[in-house]
């Protein structure tokens, strides 16, 4: 299904909490939760509906008195626009750079440097006169070690920039 179809399916479905005996078929649930599974863009935006419904659930607007410090409710509504406005910038800015991450820069630094250090590896600690007398017992520990470590940045790349990755090949 289309992003677009998911997205009307949780919309549909997301007010019913008030209305017993009609939710999400089971057939619909299990491809949502497999669309968001894999797709981190309606992920967020059925986890900003979650967040929305709970806080209308709860006390949201416990008096309706005009506040003190505004003139007019238009003057109110002016200044939560214009904070929910900063709110989205400043998560689009946190969005692609988080200081924890890698950079796909960094990430291909890394890996040449991994690439760099099996290949002079071979060459050094005299390593052919230990390949030479332990035999293959000496090669399949290092044969699986390469592999792991392989294996293991192939999957933290990945899994760390999926986002970017299924952008720029069209995912």
């Amino acid at each position: 299904m289309k992003c677009s179809e998911i997205l009307d399916c949780v919309y549909e479905y997301s007010g019913n909490d008030f209305e017993p005996g009609e939710s999400m078929p089971l057939l619909s649930q299990i491809q949502v939760w497999l669309h968001v599974f894999f797709c981190q863009d309606c992920a967020e935006k059925i986890e900003r509906l979650e967040r929305t419904m709970d806080i209308m659930k709860g006390e949201f607007f416990p008096v309706l008195q005009k506040p003190s410090g505004f003139n007019s409710w238009a003057d109110m509504e002016d200044s939560i626009m214009a904070k929910v406005a900063a709110e989205e910038e400043t998560e689009a800015d946190f969005s692609y750079a988080n200081p924890g991450n890698l950079s796909v820069r960094g990430w291909v630094i890394a890996g040449v440097l991994i690439f760099i250090s099996f290949v002079t590896a071979f060459f050094g600690f005299d390593f052919q006169n230990v390949a030479r007398e332990s035999g293959n017992s000496f090669l399949v520990p290092v044969g699986i070690t390469i592999g792991i470590v392989v294996t293991t940045y192939g999957a933290l790349f990945i899994g760390g920039n999926l986002k970017e990755l299924s952008k720029r090949f069209g995912l």
